[in-house]
């Protein structure tokens, strides 16, 4: 830990380790460290997630105020943990916590604020026991969260409909009409058990200072507003916490994937990106390829294990690469679509550069995320329809994956034409929370002066 004496916080915060909640619970740090410059953040990962921080090319300076700090590789390691996620979990849940506190006891001061992951429930209980305060980082969208502090409802439901697709849930307090096959994996009677640490981490929220939401307050405004009677502390919402890349900001080092994507027309290109962690099965991206490919349109593939693979076959107007700098090629201004895996992540960088979204849900907030963006928010179209999305395993062919992304770029269709006039739209309404007075700036500053007084 830093030695300054006059610092007035010493704070350390804990990430679950995966990219989805490590990346933005370093930009709340750097945003931290921005606004509050007297406040001193040691970030805790393991070896193995230092090195791959570091390793990345998009890693930007820390602050002077920010340090990283190290816990042993006690975890299943990041490459391949897909494979076995239940494990994963497990091993993060019972492993982490001990090499932590350790950690905490060499710090060369003492932690006065922990800012973690919501789904580590272990860090309420050490901060608790240390009489440390916690600020909980909800990584997900606030109506993920209405969801599972409302699972008992929903499974009630469920019960009475049974188990069709089709049917819709009209009840469920702060979301609005939604279809079975969009819930979340794992509501249902049957799943109840395997529930049982969500819901424990959900009912540690109580001991916390306060719950931070990664989101935008005016898209998510009827959640939120469902959440505060049944969450006993102070809510703020913070906004995007996505990298200062993404506004336009494009780096002077350009990969191979830049100077290509600089090279086609505007918003011709769409980006293609189903996450770092689930893949989906070799039958389903053999369909994906031969439909981009099929479809005429340009498009960069993110494909992690068979880039080398789909490269021959893409054709002139294809480039298919391991990795790529998502902020970046979002904000980029060949592209005009992108077809994600709906993690959050995505969804927040994709409505923040304003970039049409064709769905992709694979698994667990995937699918709710895939209905906001289509049917709450209309700022996308769905790839897979109810029935795929509910069926796990079903395969989306090429001719469907051609037509699709075919009309989608067609550019001076009406349909697409609307489309872009909404994506605009909330583009520049969640810009705007970032400014002078916006919510999330609001909400910043009032978690900030929570915590100013520790």
């Amino acid at each position: 830990m830093a030695d300054d004496a006059t610092a007035s916080l010493y704070v350390a915060a804990i990430p679950f380790p995966g990219r989805g909640h490590v990346n933005p619970l370093l930009n709340l740090c750097k945003i931290m460290a921005q606004k509050k410059p007297d406040i001193h953040i040691a970030f805790i990962v393991t070896e193995e997630w230092l090195g791959l921080l570091h390793g990345s090319p998009s890693n930007e300076p820390l602050a002077p105020t920010i340090i990283f700090a190290t816990i042993p590789n006690v975890l299943p390691s990041e490459k391949g943990r897909g494979a076995d996620m239940d494990g994963f979990i497990d091993a993060v849940l019972t492993k982490m916590a001990q090499p932590v506190e350790q950690l905490l006891d060499r710090f060369d001061l003492p932690v006065q604020l922990i800012v973690a992951d919501t789904f580590l429930s272990w860090a309420v209980e050490v901060g608790n026991l240390r009489n440390v305060p916690v600020a909980s980082f909800w990584p997900a969208s606030a109506s993920m969260l209405s969801m599972f502090v409302h699972y008992d409802l929903i499974v009630d439901n469920l019960a009475q409909l049974g188990i069709n697709h089709k049917q819709c849930l009209e009840n469920i307090p702060g979301i609005s009409s939604i279809s079975i096959a969009d819930l979340p994996d794992g509501f249902s009677i049957e799943s109840k058990s395997k529930m049982s640490k969500i819901l424990y981490m959900i009912s540690m929220l109580k001991n916390t200072r306060c719950l931070l939401f990664r989101t935008i307050e005016e898209l998510e405004e009827h959640a939120i507003s469902a959440l505060k009677p049944k969450l006993s502390v102070p809510m703020y919402t913070i906004g995007p916490c996505i990298p200062s890349l993404t506004l336009d900001n494009i780096t002077t080092n350009q990969p191979s994937y830049i100077a290509w994507l600089s090279s086609q027309p505007q918003k011709s290109v769409l980006y293609v990106s189903l996450g770092s962690v689930i893949s989906i099965s070799s039958h389903q991206m053999d369909e994906l390829a031969a439909g981009l490919r099929n479809s005429g349109v340009r498009f960069l593939l993110v494909s992690r294990g068979e880039a080398l693979k789909f490269q021959g076959g893409c054709g002139e107007k294809g480039m298919v690469v391991p990795w790529c700098d998502q902020s970046n090629v979002l904000g980029h201004g060949s592209v005009g679509g992108f077809l994600t895996h709906c993690g959050w992540n995505s969804v927040i960088e994709s409505i923040f550069t304003g970039v049409p979204m064709i769905t992709f849900p694979l698994l667990i907030d995937q699918k709710p995320n895939s209905k906001l963006v289509v049917e709450d928010w209309g700022v996308g179209w769905r790839g897979k329809s109810k029935a795929e999305v509910f069926l796990r395993g079903s395969v989306v062919g090429r001719d469907r994956i051609a037509q699709l992304v075919k009309m989608f770029m067609d550019l001076e269709s009406e349909e697409r034409k609307n489309l872009e006039g909404r994506c605009t739209e909330v583009r520049e309404m969640v810009r705007a929370t970032i400014g002078r007075g916006g919510s999330a700036q609001v909400g910043f500053d009032a978690f900030l002066a929570n915590i100013s007084d520790i």
